[in-house]
């Protein structure tokens, strides 16, 4: 790649570095202004490791085998194959390559390459801002469960603790077909009384949020100190930590895979899983859980594989890492289902009952349904250990990824300001209390509704979607899809294939933008469990929760507009354009000349010194 390759009008935004300079150079002049060097990945290992812990967490055990079910069993990879090869792999190609390139976190990756989409970026960090609050919850709610199993008998396996009412009753083949009229009205299971009464100490309305749970507080706090220590040192901590993290889930999934494959109705649960149902085709919203599963799963539009991707090497072949990762993802999602339908199939043999009926998605299988079935295999303290490891090994990566993620950004906007001393550590410790402290309202009695609202309403695949829409038409239509594939080809030696181009121009944007003027039209309000529906002040938080993201897209355009000088036609031809040429590109051809700033504000006049950030 040569100089020429972009253009040179944005160079007043960035500060500029001489021609020549090699990066022993640009690391003297780091060391001299007592910066710490930005660093990359020791090895590959660590970056594909940090990029799977990210992408490959709770929603791969918990909600793609529950939808796969649900529209049609293997019926639903249809819709999924179409959006993962119409939008997962090339948004996935987009942005990690797209801080591969730039060296740049999510805000000034997107402000250097196409600055009037800046607010990309901060959209992104804000909805993993959202995310690191109400995320890593649900890990408190985990390390709760682990602890009680490695009691003698598991609590959620009798009626005899002390939470348990009168209404309690044991659930098996043995009793079902007992006299009803000898039950309770309101007869329920041990595990839900379990789950609602001694977890959450569930409140029956949302307006009732009620003190504290210690148990869960401190297990929220156990978290997050772990959390804060595996990013307190940037990628040197976080690339190491990945090594657990990221492999030892899959330690635990082969397990599970084992035992629930010997067990009694575990072929019937496979079945159920898997078993083809045609007409499924023909009810949209199958393909909208299709669309929804790859955004979610992927990690798309949240700035972690920007971010993730900026610590590589210039070239490094970010094209083949995207194929492997992705078929990562997708074959874990697709192997969970033989685990988790497998025991599944168990516990509907055992009570009888068809699987209809045990089936569920989200918090309600982790919580609910796999520990009930777990209680009735022998070892069942073993395999509850075994469980719930897994899931907080799955939600712990995934939660202090991101959380590097959001600090690579902050840190690449304001290098001098962070990167001295200890103070991106102390920001870090400020972060992580500020969330654990919001995190708080969600370990009370009606903290479930609060959490429901975050989780509906904060990275909703509406707004995902809306995100996703506007990152193709940066790339395909403003910076300029062969423009990019030129840069791809650039770093890695692969020219991507011709359908990129389209996707980035033209399939992308044209199916995300149906999928979301089709998630408008079917929305409905937010219903909790007993039949609750959201308080109209409750849906306005959420609808808040929403827009204090996806607003940030023309707050940002608005304001580069308002900022930059000369006339409206000037500075919006100045504002899609790329001010950058990328620092790692200058590295590896170290005879052209290379331009980078950290984000400066539009009406700021650059300093001529050499860069600091790489």
């Amino acid at each position: 790649m040569t100089s020429q390759s972009l253009p040179r009008q944005g160079q007043p935004l960035l500060n500029n570095v001489q021609k020549g300079t090699t990066s022993n150079q640009t690391t003297t002049e780091i060391n001299k202004v007592g910066l710490h060097a930005r660093g990359q990945w020791a090895s590959k290992a660590e970056f594909l490791l940090a990029v799977a812990g990210q992408i490959i967490g709770l929603g791969n055990v918990w909600r793609f085998p529950y939808l796969c079910y649900k529209n049609g069993g293997g019926v639903f990879f249809v819709p999924y194959l179409l959006f993962l090869v119409l939008c997962g792999i090339p948004l996935f190609l987009l942005e990690t390559s797209l801080g591969q390139y730039t060296s740049l976190g999510g805000v000034s990756a997107w402000r250097t390459m196409c600055p009037i989409f800046g607010g990309l970026g901060y959209a992104s960090q804000m909805m993993i801002l959202h995310g690191c609050v109400y995320y890593i919850v649900i890990l408190a709610w985990a390390v709760l469960y682990l602890c009680y199993s490695f009691q003698a008998q598991l609590p959620w396996s009798h009626c005899n603790n002390s939470w348990n009412t009168e209404a309690c009753f044991m659930f098996d083949h043995q009793n079902q077909t007992s006299n009803v009229s000898s039950l309770p009205e309101n007869v329920t299971s041990p595990i839900m009384e379990f789950w609602e009464r001694e977890v959450l100490h569930l409140s029956d309305n949302l307006d009732d949020l009620g003190p504290v749970s210690w148990k869960l507080a401190l297990c929220l706090a156990v978290v997050w100190l772990v959390c804060y220590f595996c990013v307190w040192k940037g990628i040197k901590s976080t690339g190491k930590v990945v090594y657990l993290t990221a492999t030892f889930p899959y330690v635990m999934l082969f397990v599970l895979l084992v035992r629930g494959a010997t067990l009694p109705g575990a072929a019937q649960g496979i079945i159920y899983y898997l078993k083809p149902n045609h007409t499924r085709l023909a009810d949209p919203q199958v393909w909208m859980d299709a669309g929804t599963q790859i955004f979610f799963s992927y990690g798309i539009c949240l700035g972690s594989l920007t971010a993730l991707g900026s610590y590589n090497k210039y070239n490094n072949d970010c094209y083949k890492d995207s194929y492997l990762l992705c078929l990562l993802n997708s074959s874990t999602s697709f192997l969970a289902g033989f685990a988790i339908f497998s025991v599944l199939g168990f516990m509907a043999e055992e009570q009888d009952v068809d699987i209809a009926t045990v089936a569920q998605s989200g918090p309600g299988l982790a919580f609910i349904a796999f520990p009930r079935a777990v209680a009735m295999m022998p070892l069942p303290q073993l395999w509850a250990v075994c469980f719930f490891l897994m899931i907080i090994m799955l939600g712990l990566d995934t939660q202090f990824v991101s959380l590097e993620a959001l600090m690579t950004s902050v840190t690449d906007l304001y290098p001098h300001l962070i990167r001295r001393g200890y103070r991106r550590e102390l920001l870090l410790l400020f972060i992580c209390v500020v969330c654990f402290s919001i995190g708080l309202i969600m370990v009370t009695p009606g903290g479930l509704y609060v959490f429901q609202i975050y989780d509906h309403f904060s990275c909703s695949g509406a707004s995902l979607l809306l995100l996703s829409i506007f990152q193709s038409v940066a790339i395909g239509w403003i910076y300029g899809a062969e423009r990019f594939s030129s840069n791809i080809k650039d770093m890695t030696g692969h020219n991507p294939l011709l359908f990129f181009k389209l996707c980035w121009k033209y399939l992308t944007p044209a199916v995300c933008t149906a999928t979301f003027l089709f998630s408008l039209v079917c929305w409905s309000p937010l219903r909790f469990g007993k039949g609750l529906v959201a308080p109209g002040w409750a849906t306005a938080l959420g609808w808040l929760l929403t827009l204090s993201s996806v607003s940030l897209l023309p707050i940002w355009a608005i304001y580069a507009l308002a900022s930059a000088p000369g006339t409206l036609t000037q500075r919006f031809q100045r504002l899609c354009k790329p001010t950058i040429n990328s620092p790692q590109a200058f590295r590896y051809h170290p005879d052209i000349s290379a331009t980078y700033s950290p984000a400066l504000p539009f009406s700021e006049t650059p300093r001529e010194v050499a860069s600091d950030a790489l």
